[in-house]
This record gives structure tokens, C-alpha cells and sequence, in this order.
């Protein structure tokens, strides 16, 4: 979950990215100056827990809360260098024959996308385990890691033309399966917690899907609402998987809710999962395609209008001080944080700005 390429602006000058880490209580930001962590435990407080003058990094992604980071730099675009950062030591590092695009990691792997080849490392001592050759062209380096070890399924571009999406088991080292999901090229994509369920967007970006994996079956569709194109940047789940948030460049943030009708039409209660007990008890529980087959909304659930449109940005939905809430990390160096109704939906809460 990360964007690129922000213009200056109150965060820093000039953005290179900005990411969450894999439960979403750290944002990393990398400027031309150097790159940033921050814990996000609180709504008040951004505390800065490391920082660093690495110029130009464009790619910085932390393990959870831990010490390790993977920073790559525009100054050294084809190396990626793993730092443990409150030691102020470098792990390894790694060159490649083209420049890096993503990294992706879980408490089991690392993979490092180019545009035309894919490389799985095992985090433990970083081994190289698998090169994936002549995978389809990929300029913008998408891809998505589920943050569930015990699965680690990786999810990339099938094809350079229709939005097809190849599962791969970074664990066993072999495909799963490939997933019909659009018309046009991918243009965002996204795990569950539980790595069951994934979520994607086209270049369109006017329908949104949800799969389950590792079975490839369509559960819901999502339609924006607009029948303009838009560029989706940014799809997330909540812990529970009850709720999935997409951005894009316009200045509209939608939450859409994953919830089957029962046979009288009532809708299901929303909760996010007893929010911090229960996080992640339900995230493995998805509607059977045998029930309905697959759900199609035309409304989201719950909408943020932004302060700004245009500008590059990443969404994410968590729960912070045992309240649901969605965080919106913006090209401009801005951290927007809102909170979220589970029961009723509708405008989200704008309660804190971070500059």
C-alpha cells in the first residue's frame, strides 16, 4: 500500500512515497531528503520513530513493528537495501538486472518486483528461493503479498492488456491459479488479513472486485457510483475483512461493506469484529458462492470527501484506540485520519490532520 511521486508540500520536500505497514499501525514516508517512520497507535500523536537522511527513496516498506526496513533509492534504483534500523545496521543488500518497482513482505517472505520479472527471497535469511521470468510487462510494479504468513500468497498481472491475476504460493513456490477479474488491465489490488479474500480495480476504476482465494470465486462487485474513468491508487481491507476502502485521483474516498442478505433481505449487523479482540476471527469467513453466488452493490457503504483532488494517495482501514478508522496518506505529505460508523455508514468523521 504505498504512493509515489508527490509534489512538495507540508510532509516534506518533495514526496517519493508513502506506505503502511502490514497491520497498519506504522506509515513510512521517503522524501528527497531522506525517509521517515511514524507510529499511528494514536489519533493525537504521530511519533516519529526513526528517521533518516538516505536521499531520494522511493521504496521504503517496514516488517510490522519490527526493526527491519527495505529502502531503495532513486540514486540506486536496481538495489534494494534491508536496514535494522534501531541497530542503525544494514542487514544485506541486494542488486538486480533492472530497476525495482515493489517489495512486498510478510514474517515469511520478500518479493521484489521489476517490470518483467518477479524475485521471491525467504526473509529469514534472505536466500533467493524463486525467480519468476517474462512475467507479463508491469511498469508500475503491481503486485500484493498477503500479510498472512501461513499462506503468503503473491497476486501480480497475468496479462499487459486485461485485467487477468495470477496466484502464486510464495510458500511452496508454485501458481495456484489464474483469476479472470476485468476487461482492462489491473490497476490495483489488494489482500485480506487472512490472505482469503483479494480485492481489485482496472484501469477503469469504475467496478471493484472481491475473490476468494485460493479458489478464484467471485463474491462481490463493487460499482463506484460515477461513469467517469478514474485512476484507483489504493484498495485496503479492514482487519476483519468486513470492509474494503478504495482511493483514487479524485477526491473521493469509498468504504464499501462485504456483507451477504439473508433470506428475509435483512442485512447482516455491521461490526468490526469486537474491534480489537475478535480483529481477525472473521476475516476467513466469506459468502459461499453456492449461497448467491456473488453480491453486487451500487452504493458505498461510507464516503470521505477529501480537502483536495488530483493528487496520488494511499487509504487504509484500522482500528486505533479500540475505534474504526480510516487513514488517508496524500501525496502532499498530509495524513488525514477519519472515523468510521460500522453500524450506519454514510460521511466519515474528519478528527485529525497530521502535516
Amino acid at each position: 500500500m504505498e504512493t509515489r511521486e508527490g509534489a512538495d508540500g507540508p510532509g516534506g520536500p518533495g514526496l517519493g512515497c508513502a506506505s503502511f505497514n502490514q497491520d497498519s499501525t506504522s506509515l513510512a514516508v521517503g522524501t528527497k531528503t531522506g525517509y521517515r517512520l511514524f507510529s499511528v497507535t494514536s489519533v493525537d500523536k504521530l511519533d516519529c520513530i526513526h528517521e533518516s537522511d538516505t536521499a531520494d527513496v522511493y521504496i521504503v516498506e517496514r516488517l510490522f513493528s519490527s526493526s527491519l526496513v527495505v529502502v531503495v533509492s532513486q540514486a540506486m534504483p536496481r538495489r534494494m537495501n534491508v536496514y535494522h534500523f534501531k541497530k542503525g545496521t544494514e542487514i544485506c543488500n541486494y542488486s538486480y538486472s533492472n530497476s525495482i518497482l515493489a517489495v512486498r513482505l510478510n514474517r515469511q517472505r520478500l518479493v521484489v518486483c521489476l517490470e518483467e520479472s518477479i524475485y521471491v527471497h525467504n526473509i529469514k535469511d534472505m536466500k533467493l528461493l524463486k525467480t519468476l521470468l517474462n512475467t507479463p510487462s508491469n511498469p508500475t510494479g503491481l503486485c500484493a503479498l498477503s500479510t498472512n504468513h501461513s499462506n503468503s500468497f503473491l497476486a501480480y498481472p497475468g496479462s499487459a492488456t486485461i485485467g487477468e491475476i495470477i496466484i502464486y504460493d510464495a510458500n511452496n513456490l508454485s501458481t495456484v491459479t489464474m483469476i479472470p477479474a476485468h476487461d482492462s488491465p489491473l490497476a490495483a489490488i489488494t489482500f485480506s488479513a487472512s490472505g482469503t479474500k483479494l480485492a481489485s480495480a482496472s484501469e477503469r476504476g469504475t467496478v471493484i472486485r472481491v475473490f476468494s482465494i485460493p479458489e478464484g470465486l467471485r463474491l462481490f462487485e463493487f460499482r463506484r457510483g460515477m461513469k467517469r474513468y478514474v485512476n484507483i491508487s489504493s484498495l485496503s481491507f479492514s482487519p476483519d475483512a468486513q470492509f474494503l476502502c478504495a482511493s483514487s485521483n479524485t477526491e473521493t474516498v469509498h468504504i464499501f461493506k462485504l456483507e451477504q442478505h439473508g433470506p428475509s433481505g435483512e442485512e447482516e449487523s455491521a461490526t468490526w469484529s469486537a474491534y480489537v479482540g475478535k480483529m481477525f476471527s472473521a476475516a476467513s469467513s466469506y459468502l459461499p458462492a453456492q449461497v448467491s453466488g456473488m453480491m453486487c452493490q451500487d452504493r458505498a457503504f461510507a464516503t470521505v470527501r477529501l480537502q483536495m483532488a488530483g493528487q496520488c494517495n494511499v487509504c487504509t482501514l484500522a482500528t486505533i484506540q479500540k475505534l474504526p478508522r480510516l487513514l488517508v496518506a496524500s501525496s502532499d505529505g498530509q495524513l488525514f485520519i477519519y472515523n468510521v460508523d460500522p453500524q450506519d455508514g454514510g460521511e466519515c468523521t474528519l478528527v485529525k490532520t497530521h502535516r
